[in-house]
């Protein structure tokens, strides 16, 4: 993680990157880096909350753990019903999910050996709800579609290992897994409920964003950068104080669908501080978490970074951390981060790895990113499905010593 990242909980980066080829006049290449942020719940003082002083009304439940890795108590918070308890009934979150239909106003022409686009004024729109049969093949060319009939939202038969968890969500069959020596046969679920809002069109001025064509990286289809700090403004500003006017509030998790758009963390011209792929945010109070998320199809990240893989990583991570403020013990060196990182980040450390695809009922072939189970994070014995510390068993034993 860079250096700035490395504070607790205040960002997770993914580090892992592919090579992507440019136009035919430029033999020049360029590593791009793919990564996720978490933007944890704050106080007036901009202070990160703790998880015991969370409010907000999603249906959340507190964990209390000593970590077997430093022997340490560690207090956090989940979505769902306390898998430690007993009685379980299934729990269920509405999730709006609101398309944003993006306008650029600037078009890449070039690149040079430093990793800065040329560029020049152009309007391109990407949007979420059409077909794009460029990148995607029909009938399943319509990315919204795709991603309403996705495992994200719609029942598959998960099965791990020899263990069968479920017909359910994805990630409700992994945080049973995650818990499954306690919930194992039990009705316990942590289930997201979608419900399509109508797409917001936003116009991204050309300092703030561009779109670059795919005779300049390579790739599919047109490729658009956003400015972080410029989206999620619009998002906090001005959209959920809209959708709470809708009647959006804090028990709800809204998810804003980006098509083969990234954010960058500087100028958008400047690959070097690209590409966030998503994050999950907490703001206000009471807390209203919410997602921006890419539905990516550019292969511009590699075979792993594909449709739904992005949406896996931050949904799980929002349900076991959905105030970014979870504490664990270090850890790090694997996975996205190359330094220490102090949080319950599920996707983080298994960034641009992926369960076996799963095939829809719709015949798409969907990617899913592996994630980290509760007891990697404090430490064996493993508390989840056969032992396990991943839901793909990518981790046979919890995350060692703590990180330095």
């Amino acid at each position: 993680m860079r250096t700035r990242c490395l504070l607790l909980l205040l960002c997770s980066a993914i580090y892992f990157s592919s090579t992507a080829s440019l136009s035919a006049q430029s033999t020049t290449k360029v590593k791009l880096n793919a990564y996720t942020r978490v933007k944890p719940a704050k106080d007036a003082a901009g202070n990160v909350i703790k998880p015991a002083d969370s409010v907000s009304s999603l249906a959340t439940f507190t964990y209390n753990v000593t970590s077997s890795r430093d022997g340490n108590s560690y207090t956090g918070v989940m979505v769902g019903q306390d898998p430690f308890s007993s009685g379980f009934t299934p729990t269920t979150v509405t999730t709006p999910v609101v398309p944003l239909i993006i306008t650029f106003n600037s078009v890449a022409t070039g690149l040079n050996k430093h990793g800065i686009l040329t560029r020049t004024k152009g309007s391109t729109t990407l949007d979420p709800t059409i077909p794009d049969t460029a990148c995607l093949t029909a009938p399943n060319d319509v990315p919204l579609t795709l991603v309403q009939q996705s495992p994200i939202f719609q029942t598959a038969n998960f099965q791990f290992g020899a263990t069968a968890v479920g017909d359910t969500q994805y990630i409700d069959a992994f945080q049973r897994a995650n818990f499954w020596q306690l919930v194992a046969n039990t009705d316990y679920h942590t289930l997201v409920n979608p419900v399509v809002l109508p797409a917001i069109s936003l116009n991204i001025g050309s300092n703030d964003g561009l779109v670059i064509p795919p005779g300049v990286l390579g790739g599919c289809g047109n490729f658009g950068i956003v400015t972080l700090k410029n989206l999620d403004s619009i998002i906090v500003g001005t959209i959920l104080p809209r959708l709470a006017a809708q009647g959006v509030d804090t028990s709800q998790f809204p998810v804003f669908l980006l098509y083969n758009t990234v954010m960058s963390e500087g100028l958008p011209e400047n690959l070097n501080k690209c590409c966030v792929l998503g994050f999950h945010g907490a703001t206000g109070s009471p807390i209203q978490t919410y997602s921006p998320i890419d539905f990516d199809t550019s292969g511009l990240f590699g075979p792993t970074v594909h449709d739904t893989s992005v949406m896996a990583h931050e949904v799980g991570e929002w349900m076991d951390d959905p105030f970014g403020n979870n504490p664990t013990p270090a850890w790090g060196h694997v996975g996205q981060v190359p330094g220490c990182q102090n949080n319950l980040e599920v996707g983080d450390p298994l960034s641009g790895t992926n369960i076996p695809p799963v095939v829809g009922s719709n015949g798409f072939t969907y990617n899913l990113q592996e994630l980290a189970f509760f007891s990697w994070f404090y430490g064996a014995p493993s508390i989840a499905v056969n032992d396990w510390f991943s839901d793909n068993n990518t981790f046979t034993t919890d995350a060692g010593a703590v990180c330095q």
